[in-house]
């Protein structure tokens, strides 16, 4: 991981960190600063850039939906609401705990309306344990409203007033103050005026001054506990009211993220409407990704009018370059605009949907939220104001978890490398298809009637599962099919429907086995030939490796009635297991989390013909892995911490750091107050260790006591459990 400071430079430098190491109490034998080995991610995210952004769902709702539906189905990530703590207010001018409370923090505690630090710890570690990275919603230009009644307090008793928020702590010279550092008297008159924008007040909200290190220092120590727990990157709430360099120094203080040990990832909320190009979308590139507003108006615009338009998006004046661009058909402020499509509309919207996922513009998103009647309303809630769970249905939308987006998600993976739309086809003003290279096709028709035409597919030929409608199994399709002959298919678009294939479903392949279940032969039950079965793997922290196929005695192709392997050390795993004689088999090895998420390796299905009598063996590789000389070491330790703080483990070893604390590996809390990580080592190794806390302002502070010790073994895992001295 990176330090959020600059690492010392030269034979200086490393004098220096060493004065410091001595000062700090370490015991240490100091080496050169180099640069640590990320610890390794306890699973392997999915491979998508589609989000599923789950606006104002609690944190057990969302959790049950990773594992569930986005895991499963290739998102890549799951956005969910600002989860700091934030004003409660039961009776107010716009009715009951209206929708926008969260917006107005009074802490950085993550005890929201959507549950409490434990359920959010426990979120991410499941959306992870899916496969999906988890994007919070970040309030970062300012805190609640000035306007908020006297006596006002926040979902966790926090006492707060206009510009005194003790539990942060900010005070009045924390902020842009009316007729002070604002040109005005406290609100944004001209929209264009950049000096007002970034230092007046947006809708009464208390405008914290970005421009002060201490204001960025606490900014930062609340993204970086956020990383700390998990989080893999931030949609930015009103960051157009921030000046570009203050945002800017902020990011450069934030962690690299645990799971991936890469930067967060980052969307920035640029309201469009500006005439100065200072304060429009694509000046704020430099920092991020942007939400494109106008790219949401336009589909709205093409399934309300002539889906046709749709060829012309390349032509259109859109926020940002698609490099630089999170795609999105609605959002929570749009939708109640009226300015987008929402779930008000029906089937424009679900086909604005597919269409969203289909088209190469920006990472695209999936929109799920409540249903509303009145534009504040809130999302469902108890006597307190707490979000209960999520309820598909009248209360909440789900259309993530429906069979066509499920199957688009899919479609958007598959597509991904190519980054054009080819052979866009006209059929009516309503009626479209395209496809993208040779990797998937997609028709879409926005009328009353279905509409049958011949499309340029780009694909081979064969015959493909229609996953809007279906799901492509290891027999078939559970929906339509699609026979690609000469790169055409002449194609039944059903009214108010899509047809979408790609590559990746086609019927007899899935991501599992790639052929059916067969019976085990029949025979006497004690005739049987014990079949070792050894693989060379690396499976990541909390992953078993299995051997599944298609007898019963491996299985029948279901992981969780698969075959353990056992741990030989070395990266080597094995299991002995009596198949029926003079039988073939098919088999594939997979690796299984504790929560039972799969990953199988790739290729086809592997075989192996038992002998009439004796033993057998196979030993193999892993596909699709590296098997490494290196060893899995685990840290455990348990710790408490200050607000802001984050611990960290550092060594002699240059996966450890080499004694520097700027390059020491960080901790997950997901398992509070254990702080956890998984580092590849050196075999036979002496390594020497040590706990370090990185507090807010950046400086640390060392356990007492002497280096912990340990040899790493020849191969396999070691564990090292403590408890912070």
């Amino acid at each position: 991981m990176e330090s959020a400071r600059p690492h010392p430079r030269g034979r200086a430098g490393r004098l220096m960190l060493a004065a410091a190491l001595v000062a700090a109490g370490g015991s240490a034998v100091v080496t050169a600063a180099t640069t640590a080995a990320p610890a390794r991610a306890a699973t392997v995210l999915n491979d998508s850039e589609v989000t599923a952004n789950l606006w104002e769902w609690n944190w057990p709702s969302v959790s049950a939906a990773c594992t569930d539906h986005l895991g499963p189905a290739g998102y890549g990530a799951v956005q969910v609401a600002p989860p700091q703590e934030s004003v409660s207010l039961p009776s107010s001018p716009d009715g009951v705990h209206p929708w926008f409370e969260v917006y107005q923090p009074v802490s950085y505690r993550l005890d929201s309306r959507f549950g409490n630090r434990q359920q959010f710890a426990a979120m991410v570690s499941a959306c992870h344990a899916a496969g999906v990275r988890v994007y919070v919603d970040a309030v970062v230009n300012h805190m609640a409203g000035t306007n908020n009644p006297a006596g006002t307090r926040g979902y966790a008793g926090t006492e707060f007033s206009g510009y005194s928020y003790p539990a942060v702590p900010y005070g009045g010279g924390d902020f842009h103050r009316p007729g002070d550092n604002c040109p005005t008297g406290g609100g944004i008159s001209d929209w264009n005026n950049e000096a007002q924008v970034t230092s007046c007040e947006l809708l009464s909200l208390s405008d914290l001054y970005t421009e002060k290190e201490a204001v960025r220092n606490k900014i930062a120590g609340y993204l970086n506990d956020l990383i700390g727990l998990g989080v893999d990157g931030f949609r930015v709430d009103a960051v157009k009211h921030v000046r570009k360099d203050d945002f800017a120094a902020i990011l450069g203080k934030l962690n690299n993220t645990v799971a991936e040990g890469r930067r967060p990832y980052v969307a920035q909320e640029i309201f469009d409407g500006a005439s100065n190009p200072a304060l429009q979308a694509r000046a704020f590139t430099g920092n991020g990704d942007v939400l494109d507003f106008a790219y949401a108006k336009g589909i709205r615009s093409a399934f309300q009018g002539s889906i046709a338009a749709l060829a012309n998006v390349a032509n259109w004046n859109l926020d940002a370059p698609s490099a630089n661009v999170f795609a999105m058909v609605t959002n929570h402020d749009l939708e109640r605009d009226g300015v987008v499509l929402s779930y008000k509309n029906g089937t424009d919207y679900v086909l604005a949907t597919y269409f969203g996922l289909a088209h190469p513009h920006g990472k695209p998103s999936v929109y799920d939220s409540f249903t509303w009647t009145d534009r504040n309303q809130s999302p469902p809630h108890d006597g307190t104001g707490r979000v209960t769970d999520t309820v598909c249905g009248a209360a909440w939308t789900c259309l993530s978890r429906t069979t066509g987006i499920k199957g688009m998600v899919g479609w958007a993976n598959a597509a991904r490398p190519v980054k054009t739309v080819s052979d866009f086809t006209t059929v009516t003003s309503n009626v479209i298809g395209f496809h993208r290279g040779d990797r998937a096709w997609i028709g879409i028709n926005d009328s009353g009637s279905a509409t049958t035409a011949t499309f340029t597919t780009g694909l081979a030929d064969g015959r493909y599962c229609d996953v809007i409608s279906g799901v492509a199994t290891a027999t078939g399709c559970t929906g339509g099919t699609v026979t690609v002959s000469g790169g055409r298919a002449t194609v039944t678009v059903p009214a108010n429907d899509a047809v979408a294939i790609h590559v990746g479903a086609r019927p007899g392949t899935n991501p599992s086995p790639t052929a059916s279940p067969t019976a085990s032969p029949t025979g006497n039950p004690t005739d049987r030939v014990a079949t070792t079965f050894t693989v060379a793997a690396t499976p990541a922290a909390g992953q078993d490796v299995y051997v599944v196929g298609n007898v019963p005695e491996l299985g029948s192709w279901s992981p969780a009635n698969a075959v353990k392997l056992a741990a030989q050390g070395g990266g080597s795993y094995r299991a002995t297991v009596d198949l029926p004689r003079s039988a073939t088999v098919e088999y594939k090895f997979v690796k299984v989390t504790t929560g039972g998420a799969v990953t199988w390796e790739s290729g086809s299905n592997r075989t192996l013909t038992t002998p009439a009598a004796g033993t057998y063996a196979v030993t193999e590789t892993f596909r699709g892995d590296t098997v490494t000389s290196t060893v899995a070491a685990t840290f455990a330790v348990t710790a408490t911490t200050a607000y802001g703080q984050n611990v960290f483990v550092v060594g002699n070893v240059p996966a450890l750091g080499g004694w520097n604390p700027a390059a020491a590996v960080p901790l997950s809390p997901a398992a509070y107050p254990v702080w956890r990580a998984t580092v590849e080592l050196p075999p036979n190794t002496a390594v020497e260790y040590k706990y370090v806390k990185r507090n807010p302002d950046g400086s640390v502070t060392w356990e007492s006591g002497a280096n912990r010790t340990f040899t790493t073994p020849g191969g396999g895992t070691r564990t090292a459990t403590d408890t912070w001295r």
